[in-house]
């Protein structure tokens, strides 16, 4: 067997791991995000000012260090005992904040006005609160997924699934969908401009990126005999083509229907590709596997017919889009804003259960009605998570006058703008979120050049680790420089 089939074999026939380990995993980076501030916040009380001496670099570092390699060290060496280290992460970081409450507390103030006061406070935010960061977080979790799976320290229950079952891979094909329809022009109220037929143009024209970007990988993989998993979108498609498909079908269906519902439209196509994959042939055609040689639809129909699946949480994504990038400014608001997203999340997960009970499990396959209820409930859980962990740095930045520590609120007026904007030029996450399509391209291209340099298969662990830390590092590396020097890579 060549080493070409030894790949493909190691990354077929899966069946996934469980929802609940899927779901503890969206524990860990909001937990990484508060520990980034608590660093922050114990280095001003201790010298009274922030950067960090030697700011550029030190920075990077710490970010690197907190935000990214413990989610590179927890789908390696520490998967088997994840639940143990966000337990003891947990447990911690509690501690070091009780610390820094009791430390910055004033002895006359009650510690329920203080909660009283942070409540009915208000906050500023110059980004899309926590958006930002749960589509960073996506971004960051999938770089990583797309070069570790290759190797043995990743573990097989974490990759993508063959037909049915949830790998956190499958999740994420879904999360990246979600995360990018948060965004989506429909999702921030813009205005259609012209007529209809015009802003559909427009549509088709802006995802021209992603389409030359799915060719040029189609390219290159048949060019290099790169390895592939057939199964996943078929022997021409890839995941670039369906974002481009994604977003413009999207764009078509909200330019005739109302923006406030793709709630219902969400479950309408969800709901009725489901009922087309239980009672017709489609499910056994998408099943068969034999026949990808008879026809163009036969060799891609994976990727082709999961696209009605990808519309569905495409169009959820915009609803909670619509939804959180409502007008609040207290902070008590946004605490309601947060219950509602996960009361939304676990009413999904509550209609995932029967939905599997009744029809069918989870598969990113067919990306069949239970795979979009999982997606956006999942997507629901993690940016909950994300936004709760903001929330709790925004109280500790407020407790302890250390208002520079990076996050999405601020409940101050600006008077330290430029300091602000100083801490800002040298956070991390700003900086892929400020070319997130750049940071994901830059890891695929690095992914086939270490393919085609490393076998992956045989790499011990400590290798294959330092492997990983040194591809995300030096990606981090580009995104960072060309965030500090305020370059924006524009595709459109």
């Amino acid at each position: 067997m060549s080493q070409r089939d030894q790949k493909e074999a190691f990354v077929s026939n899966l069946n996934g791991t469980s929802l609940e380990e899927v779901a503890l995993g969206s524990f860990l980076s909001p937990l990484c995000l508060i520990n980034r501030g608590i660093i922050l916040i114990l280095y001003h009380q201790a010298k009274g000012s922030l950067p960090l001496p030697l700011p550029l670099i030190s920075h990077l570092l710490l970010d690197f260090s907190v935000l990214i390699l413990p989610l590179v060290l927890s789908c390696t060496i520490l998967s088997n005992i994840l639940h143990q280290v966000i337990f003891s992460l947990t447990c911690v970081t509690a501690c070091v904040l009780c610390y820094i409450y009791r430390t910055n507390r004033h002895p006359a103030r009650h510690p329920q006005s203080t909660v009283s006061a942070f409540l009915q406070s208000h906050v500023q935010f110059d980004q899309v609160p926590f958006v930002t960061i749960f589509r960073v977080f996506v971004n960051v979790k999938t770089v990583i997924s797309i070069l570790a799976v290759d190797f043995s320290v990743f573990p097989r229950r974490y990759a993508k699934t063959e037909t049915y079952g949830t790998g956190v891979m499958d999740i994420g094909v879904g999360a990246y969908v979600f995360a990018n329809a948060l965004v989506c022009p429909e999702a921030r109220r813009k205005n259609i401009s012209g007529s209809k037929m015009n802003h559909i143009s427009k549509q088709l024209l802006s995802v021209w990126p992603l389409v030359v970007l799915g060719v040029a990988r189609l390219v290159s993989v048949k060019m290099t005999n790169y390895h592939e998993h057939v199964t996943e979108y078929g022997v021409h498609w890839n995941f670039f083509f369906t974002l481009a498909i994604v977003r413009v079908v999207a764009s078509m269906i909200l330019v005739f229907l109302p923006v406030s519902q793709s709630w219902v439209f969400a479950l309408l196509i969800g709901g009725l590709y489901q009922f087309t994959l239980e009672t017709t042939w489609l499910k056994a055609f998408l099943i068969q596997d034999g026949d990808r040689e008879k026809s163009i639809l036969h060799a891609n129909k994976e990727g082709i017919f999961s696209v009605v699946g990808y519309v569905a949480i495409y169009m959820a994504g915009v609803q909670i889009g619509l939804y959180v990038m409502q007008p609040r400014s207290q902070v008590r608001e946004w605490l309601k804003a947060l219950f509602s997203i996960l009361s939304g999340s676990v009413l999904l997960y509550a209609a995932l259960f029967i939905c599997q009970a009744f029809a069918e499990p989870v598969s990113r396959r067919f990306a069949n009605l239970p795979f979009c209820l999982w997606s956006v409930a999942q997507s629901l859980l993690f940016m909950f998570c994300l936004a709760a962990a903001d929330m709790v740095l925004l109280f500790f930045k407020r407790t302890s006058g250390c208002h520079l520590v990076p996050s999405s609120w601020d409940s101050y007026k600006k008077q330290s703008d430029k300091k602000r904007d100083e801490m800002d030029r040298r956070c991390l996450v700003q900086a892929v979120g400020r070319n997130q399509l750049l940071f994901f391209l830059l890891a695929n291209v690095m992914t086939g050049l270490i393919n085609s340099v490393v076998d992956t298969l045989s790499c011990s662990d400590l290798f294959s680790v330092c492997v990983l830390l040194l591809y995300m590092f030096s990606n981090s590396i580009v995104i960072y420089v060309f965030h500090l020097c305020g370059i924006t890579v524009k595709f459109w």
